[in-house]
């Protein structure tokens, strides 16, 4: 198995350094192994609201399976989110929903306006980030800008962070607009090998869809509205219809960024133990149709 040198978190991270330097990378590959990896052929079920189906080469984990996984990678375990990842883990892809309603798509984006009040918000981000004992990151600007195709209904963008040492990672991000949320996939890759590796996730959305009835298309008078627009899917998301809750939190519940330190050690050790040809062993394939 080879594993790309880079860790997309959640903002809430409880690993130092010097925990993470404790871990045993064999045990992680040996607990990785031990996950229910479904491939194809067949469909991943992302909750009651999405599938995908499973390209050849490619293996998706379930919510509990899911769960282990982030938890193995040194995060926070969290419900509802689906992986899906090609089978040598050169990068890796989690999907999330938000049942925040129908998000109108009319809006203009000004990649530019958007960039400077995620600029604005370094300085009260870092300053929670201090309490919780973690290192300042930074907005460095756009990997790629954000742009939205109203055919896919597919909002993406890709953010270059800064840490405090001046190393670059990227966040890139897809949102998909449903009839009654949205759902956010984000991938994680490797700086290195980004652009190779967004290509390849981008064709695998192309096998995501929305179940029938969850469809953007879909809307009925009566459904629910969103507070906000594509701007706030950028900038932080729903919380950012509540501004009483302060900007961190705005973007915490919403925002992944690429944490350095001990989790980027982690990824070095394990990648240090595999090469590019070794993969994941999923258990045999589900019959097709069946999850």
């Amino acid at each position: 198995m080879k594993i790309s040198h880079a860790l997309l978190g959640f903002v809430l991270v409880f690993f130092t350094l010097a925990a993470q330097a404790q871990r045993d990378p064999g045990r992680i590959i040996e607990e990785l192994q031990k996950l229910t990896w479904q491939r194809a052929p067949g469909e991943g079920a992302i909750g009651a609201k999405a599938r995908i189906r499973i390209p050849e080469g490619y293996a998706f984990l379930d919510e509990r399976n899911t769960r282990r996984f982030l938890e193995l990678m040194g995060n926070p375990p969290r419900d509802g989110h689906y992986l899906v990842a090609p089978a040598n883990l050169d990068w890796f892809a989690v999907f999330s929903f938000d049942p925040v309603g129908y998000v109108k798509d009319d809006e203009k984006i000004d990649a530019a306006e958007m960039l400077d009040s995620l600029k604005k918000g370094d300085a009260p981000g870092n300053e929670e980030r201090k309490r919780l004992g973690m290192a300042p990151i930074y907005t460095d600007g756009w990997h790629v800008p954000p742009h939205y195709d109203s055919g896919t209904k597919r909002l993406e963008w890709g953010m270059r962070l800064r840490d405090e040492n001046g190393g670059i990672h990227v966040n890139y991000t897809s949102r998909l607009l449903g009839r009654s949320g949205v759902m956010s996939a984000v991938l994680v890759s490797s700086p290195q090998t980004l652009n190779d590796d967004m290509n390849a996730f981008n064709g695998a959305l192309a096998s995501y869809q929305f179940v029938a009835g969850e469809q953007y298309a879909e809307f009925k008078q009566g459904d629910r509205i969103a507070e906000y627009g594509l701007a706030a899917l950028v900038v932080g998301g729903a919380a950012a219809a509540a501004a009483k809750a302060g900007l961190f939190k705005s973007l915490g519940k919403f925002l992944w960024v690429i944490i350095g330190g001990g989790l980027m050690g982690g990824w070095a050790l394990l990648k240090k133990l595999f090469g590019r040809k070794e993969e994941v062993k999923p258990g045999p394939p589900s019959p097709p149709g069946q999850l």
